[in-house]
């Protein structure tokens, strides 16, 4: 009976160690530290002057016909696009948007011409020269222009150094949120950028040249956002 007796002994024991623990907190050594992180998010903005203009340049004519009315607008784009190119701005520069040809009605619901349409877009490069190019453009007989829409040739170097300012701003965020709940600010454990959309466009209404307008263009400035979201783990 003596060897029954030593194993009810051991496993009371074995009992008693494993309910010890019950309802105790954890040691002061053995705290967890707070889980999931500071999120902020962060912006950037870099304010610019534009160097680019594009315009659309366009030839609207008339005619009795459809092939007369066609005809007669290839005829004076032609002029056009030649003059656009004398005036200094590169073949790559001059592309076609848009060629069309309509027919016209009378109040009586019959066809009483043609309208045809045909129209190019221009970039500038340096701004000094848009209303050269544009005066250039209307002696050649364009009578239609839509713009400017104004831009930077080197939108995205700007778009970079904003995006690390918005870093940069999200960093600082962190950092007091983490110095007011008195904890310290760990590694970043996940980015996203945030839908910025650029500089915002400038759109002329639709202007039809006089003669002779070399029209001024004042570029003014222009701001290239971009917006983060940051999480940055507690250490």
């Amino acid at each position: 009976m003596k060897p029954i007796r030593i194993t009810a002994l051991v496993v009371a024991a074995a009992a008693v160690v494993a309910f010890a623990g019950v309802g105790k907190p954890d040691s002061a050594g053995g705290a967890a530290k707070p889980s999931g992180g500071i999120t902020v998010n962060g912006t950037g903005t870099i304010t610019s002057v534009p160097d680019e203009a594009t315009f659309t340049v366009g030839v609207q004519t008339q005619g009795t016909t459809a092939r007369e009315a066609l005809a007669s607008n290839s005829e004076q784009m032609r002029r056009v696009i030649e003059a656009v190119r004398s005036a200094g701005v590169p073949n790559d520069d001059v592309q076609t948007q848009d060629v069309s040809v309509s027919a016209d009605y009378s109040k009586e619901n019959r066809i009483d011409g043609y309208t045809a349409n045909n129209s190019v877009l221009v970039t500038i490069r340096g701004l000094s020269s848009a209303g050269k190019v544009l005066d250039a453009a209307s002696n050649a007989g364009a009578n239609q222009v839509y713009g400017p829409t104004l831009s930077r040739s080197d939108e995205d170097e700007l778009q970079a150094k904003a995006l690390r300012e918005a870093v940069g701003d999200a960093q600082k965020k962190a950092e007091a949120l983490a110095g007011a709940a008195g904890v310290s600010l760990g590694r970043v454990s996940a980015i996203t950028e945030g839908f910025s959309g650029g500089p915002e466009p400038y759109y002329a209404t639709d202007l039809r040249l006089a003669k002779s307008s070399d029209a001024p263009i004042e570029p003014g400035t222009q701001d290239i956002r971009a917006t983060v979201t940051v999480t940055f783990a507690i250490a």
